[in-house]
């Protein structure tokens, strides 16, 4: 077990005071069987109020009201977690599951409908020339070694790319551009598989890397149904199945939906603004 903090500041500047809308914050790591959360803490300035909710992915969503107009938003939080997850690999396909193509159960097929569901589906075109690669109709191959080469793939494939401009990019821009962000790489692997019949979903959260010169950061990565063995986890932008340095916030068919912070705010049109972001996470 190890206990991990995670502390992440976010901050706005405005040259004038200006109205600020609900806020909504994912900033809570999901609660399961590998994962408690120990102790956490959020301070809001300016003066404000919060509810938090569970939407219908499970995730810990809150609402921060501001209450007045303000030329400065300071969301800073604190949350220490005991994380179990320490044997990634460690998973058990159910047998039907072990070789692909397989079938899914029919309540299965309904509940997973929207993870099937493409995003972008005009881009199915490129999706099939590029998963051709590592499969062809007919062929049988077991599951897992066909996930894994996909996602190793993107890594030889395509070079990493720190993109700040919101939102992701389709897989076809992915594929043609050969670079992007962890969001871009999670986006292509998560409508791969949907092609191929699987069911994905987008995970959000944060990476506890000791190793690099980095304090940690958000990260973002993709998530397989194998029946018998739940939702794994596939960061696509290190190729590595997701572990105990792996903690998510909230999951989301749309890779779009749970960005840690968002909101807007109403001025004058010669406002100006400024963004500070920390984030720091380090076993304790």
């Amino acid at each position: 077990m190890k206990r991990i903090r995670i502390y992440h500041l976010t901050e706005y500047s405005f040259s004038e005071p200006v109205e600020l809308s609900n806020h909504t914050l994912l900033l809570r790591p999901r609660e399961g069987h590998d994962i408690r959360i120990a102790s956490s803490r959020l301070l809001v300035e300016p003066d404000h109020s919060v509810k938090w909710y569970r939407d219908i992915y499970g995730n810990s969503v809150g609402i921060v009201r501001i209450h007045k107009p303000s030329n400065r938003l300071r969301i800073e939080s604190e949350v220490v977690i005991e994380n179990y997850a320490t044997r990634p690999l460690d998973f058990l396909v159910d047998e039907r599951a072990v070789t692909y193509p397989f079938p899914f159960e029919p309540e299965e097929r309904l509940d997973l409908l929207p993870y099937r569901t493409h995003t972008w589906p005009n881009d199915t075109k490129s999706l099939k020339e590029w998963v051709y690669h590592f499969w062809k109709p007919g062929e049988a191959i077991e599951t897992y070694v066909l996930l894994d080469r996909m996602s190793k793939a993107i890594v030889s494939e395509c070079g990493y790319n720190m993109r700040e401009e919101p939102g992701v990019q389709t897989p076809d821009e992915t594929l043609k551009q050969k670079s992007g962000s962890c969001r871009d790489f999670a986006t292509l692997f998560i409508e791969a598989c949907r092609y191929l019949g699987f069911a994905a979903r987008f995970a959000s959260g944060y990476l506890h890397n000791p190793g690099s010169n980095q304090h940690g950061s958000t990260h973002a990565w993709s998530e397989v149904y194998l029946p018998g063995a739940g939702w794994i986890g596939f960061d696509n932008t290190s190729g590595l199945v997701t572990g105990s340095e792996h903690i998510a916030t909230a999951v989301h068919r749309h890779p779009e939906s749970i960005p840690p912070v968002s909101g807007s705010f109403m001025g004058s049109g010669n406002v100006t603004s400024t963004m500070k972001v920390e984030v720091a996470v380090a076993q304790i």
